[in-house]
């Protein structure tokens, strides 16, 4: 963190050096976009800079449902800053955020129902992964998913959320005391108006870098949600890192996105890194990959813990012995997942795990567990 600090104490000390008339302009008052080459206006004033950092970032995404102008909705931005617990919520999304506070708020006691448009849950994670979220969540909540939101009202504190089911159009309505948003991201490009001044975005609107995080537009450098790629802090932290670096001394750094992990903060929580099964068949075809899954209860810890359902997946390179993913769904998911990123971001290999003495009966071992199953995808 100390270095995080510097870099970003040393980039606004270089880009203050580099704006004319710096000193009189307040950066945090307003809205900035660009009207020219390296050029922006912040609160009716001109700046120019040399260098320039995009960490513009994304908003949620509000999907086009009717009536939607008018009604009364969170998102994660503003979720968490309610004084009371809503008696009910409609949550529409079934990604990483809405698995998030879905758990979070019936944790609360708040009955939570789910809108999710595609047929599962957190749709990134692998399949089985999103089966037992589902059936773990169906337990304390409504579940729909393969769902549409249709139409949404409001009726003094009530909201009404009415929704089709995509197979069979069967018409669904949910009332609630809260509705919360959770459809995506949408890139904040738009807002800073890159395009004045030659930087492209991509058909998403996220803005274009090369392998060094530098736009199409030289020196203008962007990184974390900006980019539209691993859209995470901890993603953000090192990109931030390596963009000053190639920025102060030259297109040096580059960053190898097969080792950025995740955690999914639900109940029951999930962690991930690397390829999935079939990302990994359709990249090197299916003779080339051995796929191993553990249970908890595979090891004592798990076995202790009566935790019947949790797993892990590993997802190996047959002729190398390389990790190329690894994904966990079960209790201290985000902790677990760090022993197999760690190595990922050496040499890769599973051996380098398994020649790691494993504390009996922790429940890392659950962790080598998978590798000692390996065998041909199914």
């Amino acid at each position: 963190m100390g270095r995080m600090r510097d870099a970003v104490k040393k980039s606004r000390d270089r880009i203050e050096e580099s704006v004319e008339n710096a000193e009189e302009i307040d950066f945090y008052g307003g809205e900035a976009h660009f009207t020219g080459d390296y050029t922006l206006e912040v609160n009716n004033q001109t700046i120019k800079g040399k260098t320039i950092f995009l960490v513009s970032g994304a908003r949620p995404l509000v999907p086009a449902i009717k009536g939607i102008e008018g009604i009364e909705y969170l998102t994660n931005e503003t979720a968490l800053e309610l004084v009371e617990k809503p008696e009910s919520m409609v949550i529409i999304g079934g990604g990483y955020v809405a698995a998030e506070f879905a758990h979070f708020f019936e944790a609360m006691g708040t009955k939570v129902t789910i809108v999710q448009r595609n047929k599962r849950l957190v749709a990134d994670e692998e399949p089985e992964i999103s089966d037992l979220l589902r059936k773990s969540l169906a337990r304390r909540m409504t579940v729909h998913t393969n769902t549409e939101a249709m139409e949404v009202r409001q009726t003094g504190k009530v909201v009404t959320v009415t929704s089709k089911e995509r197979d069979s159009g069967k018409i669904i309505e949910v009332t609630a005391h809260a509705l919360l948003i959770a459809a995506g991201r949408k890139s904040n490009a738009d807002v800073l108006r890159v395009g004045n001044t030659g930087v492209k975005t991509n058909e998403k609107g996220y803005i274009v870098v090369d392998e060094f995080f530098e736009t199409s537009k030289k020196d203008i450098w962007a990184f974390g949600d900006a980019i539209g790629k691993k859209m995470f802090r901890h993603a953000a932290n090192h990109e931030a890192e390596l963009v000053w670096h190639n920025a102060e001394h030259g297109k040096k750094s580059r960053m190898n996105y097969l080792t950025v992990p995740h955690a999914v903060f639900s109940y029951p929580e999930i962690a991930s890194v690397g390829l999935r099964e079939q990302e990994a068949i359709k990249l090197m075809g299916k003779q080339e990959v051995l796929v191993g899954m553990a249970m908890y209860t595979d090891v004592a810890r798990g076995q202790a813990m009566l935790e019947t359902e949790g797993f892990t997946k590993a997802v190996v390179h047959r002729k190398s012995g390389k990790i190329l993913g690894y994904h966990i769904i079960g209790p201290q998911a985000s902790v677990l997942i760090q022993e197999v990123v760690n190595v990922m971001a050496a040499d890769g290999n599973l051996w380098s795990v398994a020649k790691g003495m494993h504390i009996h009966p922790a429940l890392s071992e659950v962790v080598l567990k998978a590798f000692a199953k390996l065998s041909e995808p199914k």
